[in-house]
């Protein structure tokens, strides 16, 4: 595997040089990753990434091709910072959510506690990869809200933006509720179930369209899916896949599935509904592709299509509505004469307003309801949300839409991941972590998390954490 080190901007190494140069590398400082905006108009998102962050994270090592790199630079970097990369690991701390767990807007989901020199450097890597896959697990929640207990099916590596792409992003599929992947290095890497069926060019290489499914049938019996409109669906794919499937049973087998991959879904998939179950072969699924996305299932269900299986490929891997998360690093506390004070961004943006501190963050659980009702975000711990106390829920943007929660529980959502540069966190297998990613469903309300038109889920800030950010606001605002 290549060495991912200096898988970085320039930007993070000559702020590392500068911080040496001046000798602050040593300074702790707190960053969080979040987001501000959700995808595609839901009403949540999926985070996803921790498993390749928490492998580059315990891979960082320059080695001598990466500092002869750095020293072929323009900058002319010293050799005494080369000295200094040349030791550089991981000692600090990061906590994370699960993979799975729902997450909103402007509520840190990664938390870094590190060096500067070291919790500056990993933020390239870090975005890149929670953006992806938070952002393709998002997509396929979605998918996953339209198709309801139908079969899903990945099937996007051809159109993904390269290798890396195509098989981290059939894993937020697989987390986020898709059943299997057509990859196959993603099926032995993470243990995703595979499946694929064969292409149009296997039956444009043989004479007939019934020979071609024949064939293919007599050399993998057990697992028969026949591709049917490569001529004409109705008047030639299904009649001949139904032959063949006739073949099949004088053998002791069965026809596993068709799969449609052009023209009218709906209408196709009706039309061959019958002919299959007049023919004797009601079990026989249909399986359906063609640039399908959660809009298209979601209409052709609608038009009361008879597909069984989706493989949705293009619009997933690429998230092709909407290609990029926006998840941002930003620094919330630096040190300052031994201790960690909060720091804050100001911007001409108000949704640019960065929130101080070292924050923990609670999903607080109606328990007579066992709903999830709004996320609180406190500075540290504090000790009202601890003990039960009664909260004081608000919007953080319209302070004045106020309610009390009482009787409820406060689940702490960020974790320990490395704790002064060791690994605590035992990685869940990919199975239990998409089993988690259902439970966190069941927490919150249909509304929350319809496709079109989602109600907003409240994220609220303790009274000291709202206190803390208008005193900042005010104190560098009157900054000249």
């Amino acid at each position: 595997m290549d060495n991912l080190t200096l898988h970085t901007d320039k930007y993070q190494i000559n702020m590392m040089y500068a911080h040496w140069v001046h000798g602050s590398l040593h300074d702790r400082a707190v960053f969080e990753v979040y987001f501000r905006k959700l995808p595609f108009g839901n009403g949540y998102a999926v985070a996803a990434g921790l498993e390749r962050i928490i492998a580059y994270i315990r891979g960082l090592k320059f080695g001598e091709p990466e500092l002869d790199y750095l020293r072929s630079q323009e900058e002319q970097y010293a050799e005494g910072f080369l000295e200094e990369l040349k030791s550089l690991s991981f000692t600090g701390n990061l906590d994370a959510v699960p993979e799975g767990t729902l997450v909103f807007p402007n509520e840190p989901f990664i938390r870094v506690e590190a060096r500067v020199f070291e919790a500056q450097f990993i933020e390239t890597a870090l975005l890149n990869m929670v953006n992806y896959q938070t952002l393709i697990a998002t997509k396929a929640s979605r998918v996953k809200q339209a198709a309801g207990e139908d079969r899903l099916l990945e099937f996007g590596t051809r159109r993904a933006q390269e290798a890396d792409a195509a098989i981290w992003g059939a894993r937020a599929a697989y987390l986020a509720g898709f059943d299997a992947t057509s990859n196959m290095r993603a099926g032995m890497r993470f243990g995703i179930p595979t499946q694929g069926t064969h292409a149009h060019s296997w039956v444009q290489g043989h004479d007939t369209e019934e020979e071609a499914f024949r064939l293919y049938s007599e050399a993998l019996s057990d697992q028969v899916t026949l591709l049917v409109d490569t001529y004409d669906t109705l008047r030639s794919g299904v009649p001949n896949a139904i032959r063949v499937a006739k073949q099949l049973r004088e053998r002791g087998k069965e026809l596993k599935a068709i799969r449609l991959d052009s023209g009218d879904l709906a209408y196709l998939s009706k039309q061959a509904r019958k002919q299959l179950d007049e023919a004797g072969f009601p079990d026989v699924l249909i399986v359906a592709s063609n640039d399908l996305d959660e809009a298209i299932i979601f209409n052709l269900k609608a038009q009361g299509a008879r597909i069984d299986s989706w493989g949705v490929g293009t619009k997933l891997i690429t998230a092709a509505d909407q290609p990029s998360l926006g998840g941002v690093y930003k620094l919330v506390a630096r040190e300052k004469d031994g201790e960690l004070v909060p720091v804050i961004k100001i911007s001409g943006n108000p949704e640019k307003v960065t929130t101080p501190g070292f924050k923990e963050l609670y999903r607080i659980i109606d328990k007579r309801s066992g709903m999830a009702v709004g996320d609180y975000m406190t500075l540290g711990q504090e000790d009202n949300v601890l003990s039960g106390a009664p909260l004081e829920l608000f919007d953080p943007v319209h302070p004045y839409l106020r309610r009390t929660v009482t009787d409820y529980e406060a689940v702490p959502l960020l974790g320990p991941v490395f704790v002064n540069g060791h690994q605590l966190y035992e990685l869940p297998s990919l199975d239990e972590a998409r089993a988690y990613h259902r439970s966190q469903l069941s927490l919150f309300y249909p509304e929350h998390l319809r496709k079109l038109n989602p109600e907003s889920y409240g994220v609220h800030l303790s009274e000291s954490l709202w206190k803390l950010k208008m005193d900042l606001i005010a104190e560098h605002s009157l900054i000249t």
